[in-house]
């Protein structure tokens, strides 16, 4: 046990910057503190219990305002940064290395029974406020970017951002798996964006409309000034 809590402070010293010390990071942090709460409730589930380890969970949520369902399976090296409105719901499974920020939400669409939340895999970087919905897998060093809403498969090695999520770069980039730390991808703010590129072209498009506006206007000064001097011209002449 104690084993597996120095290895989940490990996570955090690899991953944040921010993190000082480990006695920082085992005091300071509600996303570990989530997730050893889960392992508590996930082992009395496992066992049948149910209204004990929701309690737990119950509990949990109010401490850390992470909500992780007792039945969720969570995989070694897991890391919740920040995490304020994370939610991971019952049948997720999450693999090794796997980086969720806050207001993620791994959910299902329906009331069905059975699996009806994603899998995971490993080394996969979630931003924050993405929502991943349904039973479905998001491939291995994949990453999520923020505010996306993701409703299918995502292949290993992809970029997927926007609503729906689409995939923007798959296996643009390998990782090697003899080095741990390079496994881990932590580079969400470098995602592609097409709904910036889309308002880029847009701005781009208006600067062009006012330009001929103006121009238009111009034309229609000029004609009218000069409408003008021949009425004039002509009342002279008179």
């Amino acid at each position: 046990m104690f084993a597996q809590m120095k290895k989940d402070i490990d996570s955090i010293m690899l991953r944040d910057p921010a993190a000082k010390t480990r006695l920082e990071a085992a005091l300071c942090y509600p996303g570990l503190h989530a997730i050893w709460l889960h392992r508590i409730a996930h082992h009395f589930y496992l066992k049948g219990w149910v209204v004990f380890p929701r309690l737990i969970n119950t509990f949990s949520r109010f401490l850390t305002g992470i909500d992780i369902h007792p039945g969720a399976k969570l995989g070694p090296g897991l890391f919740i940064d920040h995490g304020m409105g994370l939610v991971i719901g019952e049948t997720a499974e999450l693999g090794s290395n796997v980086t969720l920020y806050q207001g993620v939400t791994l959910g299902g669409t329906g009331k069905e029974k059975g699996k009806r939340h994603p899998t995971i895999g490993n080394n996969v970087v979630v931003s924050s406020g993405a929502k991943v919905l349904g039973s479905f897998k998001v491939g291995d060093n994949s990453k999520i970017g923020s505010g996306s809403v993701v409703l299918k498969e995502v292949p290993p090695n992809s970029v997927v951002v926007g609503v729906p999520g689409r995939i923007v770069t798959r296996d643009g980039v390998r990782v090697n798996p003899a080095d741990a730390e390079s496994m881990i991808d932590l580079n969400h703010d470098k995602l592609p964006d097409p709904v910036a590129d889309y308002e880029e072209l847009l701005a781009k498009h208006m600067e062009e409309i006012n330009g001929r506006l103006q121009e238009l206007e111009m034309l229609i000064h000029a004609t009218k000034r000069q409408q003008q001097l021949q009425q004039e011209q002509q009342q002279q002449q008179k």
